[in-house]
């Protein structure tokens, strides 16, 4: 039997009344708090909490590149000024777009730390501020954030790829893509079939591969090469043994440990002397950076080389391990091979240089840079002196820290946008020759299209003239003179880039090992 109300709404039920539309604006207000436009600067949209796309302007990111992205955006806008409404007297000055396409948030699963993400923008600002410094075209750094795991690429190529139709200030292309990731090959798919020049400064995964893909950084074949060229000459006892990131989805990892174990297997017994871990880079699969197994088994067997096949962000927990390992022989010398771009600051630590002092360890690492070139001023690049004019100026300002050219990035990412700053300024002044150009902005000025610029880039290349190596329309970078070939044996891998191998500590008396040069091998002659 059902009982009636007398009222149509009691209590109970005027409370929900006035509950549920309460709980309505609540929910609305917080969506609209995680979503509204506002949090991202024009351009740029919101996904997963995070600001992704293509902007000239500033927008939210690591609290420590606030500074750094006000100045871009500050050189952006008077770049755009300089063009459309020039000081009196002046002629307005024609400018492309270079888009660097990189996370600007971290945390610590991410595949760049924030220090990598903050002196990679700084490399960067400091290329379009010397670009800037000289005649036109000048060029704005469009800042195109693709999510901390590098998995929001889409919206940022579908961007990207809208820019090109724009004749008067142009895509010139895109540079970044930071790490040897899936999301980093589909995002370089996707812009190679868009027919985009892209430039990654620090990929080195050999089989990070496209048409329109370039790199400035030799690839991990180039860089194991380079350590058998420094083990032929510094033997030890041939006792090896593999440490290796055992993630199934990094590529740069699964590469790196195929092409250790190709070249290194067979003579240091690698197949039977090995250990793997699980890296910190990446979604969770456990416990990262346990390397007590890989420590004690290679003191047991007593290896003097190992190779180690993982990023530098999990390579000081392997010292430290090694360090506090009592089953090893403290009197017989180790040495970790490791490759790279750099030497992380967090290798060089004092902490660490202890260490590795006290248990007679020593890194050897094969890069992309060497401090030896801004410290003893040996060897170093022709084109280093001119980013370091500009870069030594911005270190205070933006707390770049103690040491912010060791690990590489700010180098390697200066250069990669120097590369398409170059090829756009060679193709604009092949446009424009003969006309009012060569005294003055034309009109309308004849823009090269992104086809242009590939063509330029490609045709960068080391001729052999029979009696010397020759460089044509090179870079001369800050890490080096080189250029690129449109040949399947290189894949758009740097030809002649050199290649530094770095002993970590050194001994006092020890010299700078020999740097080498990626394909030097192709040509009779020296590279230049």
């Amino acid at each position: 039997m059902f009982l009636s109300r007398r009222n149509g709404f009691g209590p109970l039920d005027k409370a929900v009344a006035v509950l549920v539309p309460l709980v309505l604006i609540a929910v609305g207000v917080i969506v609209y708090l995680v979503t509204r436009p506002g949090d991202c600067a024009g351009g740029l949209q919101k996904r997963d909490g995070e600001c992704v796309g293509v902007t000239e302007s500033e927008f939210e990111a690591n609290d420590d590149i606030k500074g750094l992205i006000a100045a871009v955006a500050d050189e952006n806008e008077r770049v755009e000024r300089a063009w459309s409404d020039p000081e009196q007297g002046e002629t307005p000055m024609p400018y492309g777009r270079i888009a660097l396409m990189m996370p600007f948030t971290s945390d610590d699963s991410s595949a760049m730390t924030a220090d990598m993400i903050r002196r990679a923008l700084a490399g960067a600002h400091a290329a379009q501020l010397r670009a800037n410094s000289s005649g036109g075209p000048h060029y704005q750094l469009l800042m195109a954030p693709d999510g901390r795991d590098l998995d929001e690429w889409q919206p940022v190529v579908d961007d990207l790829e809208g820019l090109t139709d724009d004749r008067q200030t142009p895509l010139v292309g895109v540079m970044g893509l930071p790490s040897s990731t899936p999301e980093t090959r589909d995002a370089m798919r996707a812009l190679s079939e868009r027919r985009i020049a892209t430039v990654g400064p620090v990929i080195t995964s050999a089989d990070m591969n496209a048409p329109y893909f370039f790199k400035t950084s030799p690839n991990n074949d180039l860089l194991v090469d380079a350590l058998d060229q420094y083990l032929k000459k510094n033997k030890g006892q041939g006792k090896g043994f593999l440490v290796f990131d055992s993630r199934p989805d990094d590529v740069y990892s699964r590469n790196l440990q195929r092409l250790l174990e190709k070249k290194f297997g067979e003579k240091y017994g690698l197949r039977k002397r090995s250990a793997s871990f699980l890296g910190s880079t990446g979604p969770a699969a456990g416990i990262p950076q346990r390397f007590q197994s890989a420590a004690q088994k290679i003191c047991v067997t007593d290896s003097d080389t190992v190779f180690f096949g993982g990023r530098d962000q999990d390579l000081p927990a392997l010292v430290k391990r090694l360090s506090q390992e009592p089953s090893c022989d403290r009197n017989n010398p180790v040495r970790i091979l490791k490759v790279g771009i750099g030497l992380e600051p967090t290798l060089t630590t004092g902490e660490l240089t202890k260490m590795l002092r006290e248990t007679r360890t020593t890194l050897v690492a094969a890069a992309s840079v060497t401090p030896e070139w801004w410290l003893a001023k040996k060897g170093a690049p022709v084109g280093l002196g001119g980013f370091l004019s500009v870069f030594d100026k911005m270190r205070g300002p933006y707390d770049l820290g103690s040491k912010p050219l060791d690990d590489g990035y700010a180098i390697m990412y200066h250069d990669a946008f120097m590369l398409l700053a170059n090829a756009f300024d060679r193709s604009y002044s092949e446009a424009n020759e003969g006309s009012e150009a060569t005294a003055g902005t034309p009109s309308p000025v004849r823009t090269p299209t992104k086809d242009d610029v590939y063509n330029t880039l490609i045709d960068a290349s080391i001729v052999d003239t029979g009696e010397s190596t020759r460089c044509i329309g090179c870079l001369q970078g800050a890490a080096g003179t080189y250029g690129f070939e449109k040949s399947s044996d290189t894949n758009q891998w740097p030809v002649c880039k050199p290649v530094p191998v770095i002993e970590h500590p050194a001994a006092e008396d020890r010299r700078p090992q020999t740097t080498y040069r990626t394909f030097a091998k192709t040509f009779r002659h020296p590279c230049p």
